[in-house]
């Protein structure tokens, strides 16, 4: 069995946003030879998320309007954790959204669904933050 390992890195200008990484993952696994297997795509920070779904403008919307009405960033005096800091929203939203994804790869390719993709969600953004790609498989 084959193993390989890349971290990607990501800097959102804004405080909240919705990155499309399937074409880097799946240079990742270009670049490790591995036709059969899985992958692993996690984010390395407890702000931000990785998750599948529709590449959709209106969808990547609704999911902002929907996490900001869950778990609002204003007042940041509503929440515990916001000792000297602001993003215990952006905890809650990562929580929602998830830390990881596992894609099967069948003959060299991610094994999707239709309309699925991977995707990058910052919820505390405007600093570099970092995505774990493993991919295990022959």
């Amino acid at each position: 069995m084959k193993s390989y390992r890349r971290e990607l890195w990501f800097e959102v200008p804004s405080r909240r946003g919705f990155v499309n990484i399937t074409p880097r993952v799946e240079d990742c696994l270009r670049e490790s030879g591995i036709r059969e297997g899985l992958v692993l795509v996690n984010a390395m920070h407890i702000t931000a998320s990785v998750f599948i779904n529709d590449d959709e403008p209106g969808l990547h919307q609704d999911f902002d309007v929907w996490l900001e009405h869950l778990a609002p960033h204003e007042p940041a005096s509503q929440y515990r954790h916001n000792n000297g800091e602001d993003n215990a929203d952006a905890h809650l939203k990562r929580q929602i959204m998830g830390r990881e994804v596992v894609v099967a790869i069948t003959g060299g390719k991610l094994d999707f669904g239709p309309w699925e993709q991977i995707f990058y969600g910052e919820f505390d953004g405007r600093r570099k933050k970092r995505v774990l790609v493993k991919i295990i498989g022959e």
